[in-house]
């Protein structure tokens, strides 16, 4: 199966497909690129497949991404079909146990390593905990980037933490990552309950569920239907995992230590306003998309 077979499979997926806003690295293209690699044997995610060259399909390979077409149509998201999913330049194993990695959460990545930076310049080694891990892709990218860090991560699935526990041993025969990175199993900080984490931490990240429960239903059917329901559910308001994020937080850092989350779009100002109240919090920074909503929120602890 040559270029003029992939031209005509483009025509069927742009016959299918549609726009998905929290997905724009997603195109006809890299779709169908993504899921050729992958019915060829070397599974890579969107972006890792658009600049590469097609490798060829036997008989056996074009069955099985006639199949991978046929699955994508039906609504299956392009990451459960691939097994992958890239993170801020990191290529992650994806499945239906954990949300896939979005691109909005990059913002909160990006503004947390460049303030574990700062934070390892001043410091030296630095404690991390990541709660609401999912698949580990906050909590291994800080270990990647950030040599200083030594990071702890939760998560109340058992499922989503074999899948973060597989991204470690994917991800560390190149960055060194044993022995740098546990996963614990709990609620938010609960797992955290003792020394040395009590009042221990440099820094405590979360992109904690933020749809309100009657929208999460509502939402494209990729995720109504394909991934975990508690990766999104925030409660009647959108808000509630957040709220005890807030108020659990201040026990587990250090003086001038930080908290960073995500937040979903609308949400920022009021979040902004209780913490710019809070006694526990001395400084607020916010981290906005294109569109110019707060996405990420960065709280010194006072």
């Amino acid at each position: 199966m040559e270029r003029p077979e992939f031209d005509s499979l483009l025509e069927e997926v742009r016959g299918f497909w549609s726009p998905l806003p929290d997905k724009p690295e997603e195109t006809p293209e890299r779709l169908l690129s993504a899921l050729w690699h992958t019915a060829a044997g070397v599974p890579v995610s969107v972006e890792r497949a658009a600049p590469q060259d097609l490798p060829p399909l036997d008989a056996a390979a074009q069955a099985r991404l006639c199949g991978l077409l046929a699955r994508k149509k039906s609504g299956v998201p392009l990451a459960h079909l691939t097994g992958r999913q890239a993170f801020l330049g990191l290529e992650f194993l994806a499945g239906a146990a954990a949300l896939i990695p979005r691109k909005e959460t990059e913002i909160l990545g990006r503004a947390a390593l460049a303030k574990l930076d700062a934070l390892a310049r001043q410091r030296g080694p630095l404690q991390v905990l990541d709660v609401c891990t999912g698949s580990g892709n906050l909590a291994l990218a800080y270990a990647c980037y950030q040599p200083a860090a030594r990071v702890y991560a939760s998560d109340l699935c058992a499922d989503a933490l074999d899948l973060a526990r597989r991204n470690l041993e994917h991800l560390s025969a190149g960055a060194g990552l044993r022995g740098r990175v546990e996963f614990r199993q709990g609620d938010l900080l609960e797992p955290f309950e003792a020394p040395p984490f009590l009042g221990g931490c440099d820094f405590v990240s979360c992109n904690p569920p933020y749809i309100s429960a009657v929208r999460v239903g509502q939402m494209h059917r990729e995720i109504s239907q394909h991934e975990p329901r508690a990766a999104f559910d925030g409660g009647v308001y959108g808000v509630s995992v957040l709220a005890r994020l807030l108020k659990q937080a201040p026990r587990f850092l250090k003086a001038d230590g930080w908290l960073g989350f995500e937040v979903g779009a609308g949400q920022g100002a009021g979040i902004v306003r209780q913490l710019e109240r809070n006694p526990a919090f001395c400084a607020v920074e916010t981290f906005a998309d294109a569109a110019g909503e707060i996405r990420a929120i960065l709280a010194r602890a006072a």
